[in-house]
C-alpha cells in the first residue's frame, strides 16, 4: 500500500500533513460535545447553538478555496501558521463569549476559518505538489487517516477535560493543544522538499477554474460531495443529542465519535489504496450508497450503546474516506497545479451541505422533538449521491506495468 511513497521525501511530507491535520480535525471533529455544556451554561438554547456550528460549517468550506489559492500561488506555509494560531486564538477566547453572536464570531467564523485553513485543500495540494502523481492517491489516504486518528484521540480527550475542567478549561487546553501543528508546518514546507514539476500546462489560475466550472463532472463532484457534508455535520453537531434521546450516557457520544475517527483510520487507508486500483467515482458510489443502507439499518435496531457503536464503526469506515477519491477525480481531470484551489472549491459544496446538516438539525429537535426527518433526509440525499456520480467523466485506472 505506501510502496508508492517510497519517491525521496514523499513520506516525511506525508506524515506531516497527517499529523496538522491530526490536530485540526481532530479539534474540530470534537466540537459537539460542547453543545451541551455551553447550553446549560450559557442559556442560549440549542438553536442559537446550532446555527453558531452551522456558520462554522460553512465558513470552513468557504475559506477552502481562498486559503487554496493563496498557497497555489505563495506557497503553503504562511497559510498554515496563520490557519493554527486563528484556531488556537479562538479556543482561547470562546469561554469569554456570552451570546449567540460571540459564539458565532468565534466558533463559526475564526476556528472554523483557522481549521479549514490548516486543512484538507491546502494540505493535500501541497503534498501533491511534492510528489509524483502515482503517489498522490495513497498519500491523500494517509493525510486523511491522520484527520481520522486525531477524532479518535481527541473526542475521548475532550470529553474527560469537559467533565475535570468545564467546558471554559477545555477550551482554553485545546487552545495549548492546537499550537503542536506549528512544528509540522515546518516540516511539511521545507526547502529540502522540492515542488515536484507538473507535467500539465500552466494556464492560469482564473482559466483552470473557468475550465473547471464549464465541465459538468465536476459539478456532479460538487453535488455528491454536498450529501457527505450534510451527513457529516449532522452527526458531529448532534450525535451528543441523539444519544441523550435515547437515554444513554454522554460518554457513548464521545465514543461513538472516537469510534468513528478509529474507522476512518481504515476506511481513508482503504480509499487511497483503491482509487490506484479502481475508478474514484465508483469507490464515491460505493460509500455513499453504504451510508444509506447504514442509516436504515440504525433506524430499525434498538437504540443501545453496542448499536450506536457498531453504527459508528459502520459509518466511520467511509466518514471521511470520500476526500481522497473526490481529491484524485479533480487531480485526474484539471492536473495538480491548482489542485488546493479546486478541490477547495468542492470542499466548500460540501460544508454547504454542512450548514445544512447542523442548522436544519437544531430545528427538527426544537420543533418536532427528534431527528427523525433528518435521518429520512439523510437516506434519500445517501442514495442519490451514490447514484450522481456514476455519470461523471473519469480517466480509467492506469495499472503499473509488471516487470
Amino acid at each position: 500500500m505506501f510502496r508508492s511513497l517510497k519517491h525521496p521525501g514523499a513520506m516525511a511530507v506525508t506524515l506531516a500533513a497527517a499529523g496538522i491535520l491530526m490536530i485540526t480535525m481532530g479539534m474540530r471533529q470534537s466540537i459537539g460535545l460542547y453543545v451541551s455544556p455551553i447550553n446549560t451554561s450559557t442559556g442560549l438554547g440549542i438553536v442559537t447553538l446550532s446555527l453558531a456550528l452551522a456558520i462554522g460549517q460553512f465558513v470552513w468550506g468557504a475559506i477552502q478555496p481562498v486559503a487554496g489559492a493563496l498557497a497555489d500561488r505563495y506557497g503553503p506555509r504562511g497559510v498554515l501558521m496563520g490557519g493554527v494560531l486563528l484556531m488556537a486564538l479562538a479556543s482561547a477566547i470562546t469561554p469569554f463569549m456570552s451570546s449567540g453572536m460571540g459564539l458565532a464570531i468565534t466558533l463559526g467564523v475564526m476556528s472554523a476559518a483557522g481549521s479549514g485553513a490548516a486543512s484538507f485543500s491546502v494540505l493535500i495540494g501541497a503534498a501533491a505538489q511534492r510528489m509524483p502523481a502515482q503517489a498522490r492517491g495513497t498519500a491523500s489516504g494517509v493525510i486523511n487517516a491522520g484527520g481520522s486518528f486525531g477524532q479518535f484521540v481527541f473526542a475521548p480527550i475532550i470529553q474527560k477535560l469537559i467533565q475535570s475542567m468545564g467546558w471554559m478549561g477545555a477550551m482554553w487546553a485545546t487552545a495549548v493543544l492546537t499550537l503542536a501543528a506549528l512544528p509540522l508546518v515546518g516540516k511539511l514546507t521545507a526547502k529540502t522538499h522540492a515542488a515536484h514539476p507538473h507535467p500539465e500546462p500552466d494556464t492560469g489560475l482564473k482559466q483552470a477554474i473557468k475550465n473547471a466550472f464549464a465541465d459538468r463532472s465536476y459539478w456532479l463532484l460538487h453535488a455528491g460531495f454536498f450529501t457527505c457534508g450534510f451527513h457529516i455535520a449532522f452527526l458531529v453537531t448532534h450525535l451528543p443529542g441523539e444519544v441523550d434521546l435515547c437515554g444513554l450516557p454522554p460518554s457513548v457520544a464521545s465514543w461513538s465519535l472516537a469510534i468513528i475517527g478509529l474507522a476512518n483510520i481504515f476506511g481513508s487507508l482503504y480509499a487511497g489504496s483503491a482509487v490506484t486500483k479502481y475508478r474514484s467515482k465508483h469507490v464515491l458510489a460505493w460509500m455513499y450508497g453504504s451510508r444509506a443502507v447504514l442509516v436504515i439499518a440504525y433506524l430499525l435496531l434498538p437504540k443501545t450503546a453496542w448499536t450506536f457503536y457498531v453504527f459508528a464503526a459502520g459509518l466511520g469506515f467511509t466518514w471521511l474516506a470520500t476526500v481522497p477519491p473526490t481529491a484524485t477525480v479533480v487531480g485526474k481531470l484539471f492536473g495538480a497545479r491548482y489542485l488546493a484551489t479546486l478541490f477547495g472549491m468542492t470542499l466548500l459544496s460540501h460544508q454547504i451541505g454542512g450548514f445544512m446538516g447542523a442548522w436544519l438539525g437544531g430545528l427538527a429537535i426544537t420543533h418536532f422533538g427528534d431527528y427523525n426527518w433528518m435521518w429520512y433526509a439523510d437516506i434519500v440525499l445517501a442514495a442519490g449521491a451514490a447514484l450522481i456520480n456514476l455519470p461523471i467523466r473519469e480517466p480509467a485506472v492506469v495499472k503499473p506495468a509488471v516487470a
